[in-house]
């Protein structure tokens, strides 16, 4: 039987919000069994918890946020996808405050803490959901959709107006049974330009970014001293996004995803558009490591 998986220790971590500038402690701590990934609130009365839940997703702009009861927690994206991309099923992430620490802008901390933890199996089945019909929106010239796919896929295209796109990937596509997470996605750091600072910080967002945990982009270059991780970060990053998004299923993913110039919002709504469709998808388990689509199997055989 393959099994769900947690934590086997807690890990800390302080760092900064992108988007408050607020200091943040976090703790990423074991789950039982079918908790799923779930945020606790540790500066409010009561510690409430938020599970990692697609419908409990209130906000979108420049980040994800979940919310319930009033308590919330945002930019959780880089920290699911991370989870995603080692194989988690269940675990508690403690936060001293709204936001989940940016790190380097990347999922890159987030591996090396769970990595740290340690992933231990759990005496349950893992549930995955597998895809059984395209599912689709499209807005004008953005769209996202998922195909049934024997294993785990990720495509994304993307379209600025700026000269250091002429010379980026504007595409690209990862196949997670040939691609790592952890070597070929995780790295990839959020972007933003200059010229949106001031309008960012005025609606109250952005206000943590700096340097040290964006790539950030002028007139005509790239600002950051080291450069570019790789050549094609910035849709590497929107596919990293997409990822931690998909997530929130509550489950991995047995399909592929394609988006155009896609963001938070639309990826949500895909997701609810398929949550919602029964016809659409299933859940499976499975008895051996040799019946996992490759994707899964290499990342089964990679935790042991």
């Amino acid at each position: 039987m393959i099994r769900q998986r947690t934590l086997k220790t807690i890990v800390r971590a302080t760092g900064v919000g992108l988007h408050t500038g607020h200091k943040v402690t976090m703790a990423l701590r074991p789950a039982p069994v079918d908790a799923g990934i779930v945020f606790c609130r540790t500066d409010l009365a009561g510690n409430p918890a938020i599970p990692a839940r697609a419908s409990l997703v209130s906000n979108t702009v420049m980040a994800t946020v979940i919310e319930k009861d009033g308590a919330r927690v945002s930019t959780v994206e880089h920290l699911m996808a991370a989870f995603a991309g080692l194989g988690v099923d269940n675990a508690f992430v403690d936060v001293s405050a709204e936001e989940v620490p940016i790190m380097d802008g990347s999922a890159g901390t987030f591996v090396f803490l769970i990595q740290s933890a340690g992933i231990e199996e759990q005496a349950a089945p893992k549930r995955y959901l597998r895809v059984l019909k395209a599912v689709e929106i499209e807005q004008g010239d953005k769209s996202v959709r998922l195909e049934p796919f024997d294993g785990f896929k990720v495509g994304l295209s993307i379209e600025f107006n700026h000269p250091v796109f002429e010379t980026a990937h504007s595409e690209v596509e990862v196949d997670f049974g040939e691609v790592s997470f952890v070597r070929g996605v995780s790295r990839a750091r959020t972007f933003g330009f200059m010229q949106d600072v001031e309008a960012l910080r005025a609606k109250g967002l952005g206000r943590g970014g700096s340097l040290d945990n964006a790539v950030v982009i002028d007139d005509f270059r790239v600002l950051n001293s080291e450069g570019l991780r790789m050549d094609d970060e910035f849709v590497m990053h929107k596919a990293l996004d997409a990822i931690g998004d998909l997530y929130m299923l509550g489950r991995p993913l047995i399909g592929a995803f394609y988006g155009r110039k896609s963001g938070h919002a639309m990826n949500n709504l895909l997701v609810r558009k398929l949550l919602d469709d029964a016809s659409a998808w299933e859940e499976v388990t499975f008895d051996a490591v040799e019946a996992l689509p490759r994707a899964f199997a290499k990342l089964h055989l990679q935790a042991q």
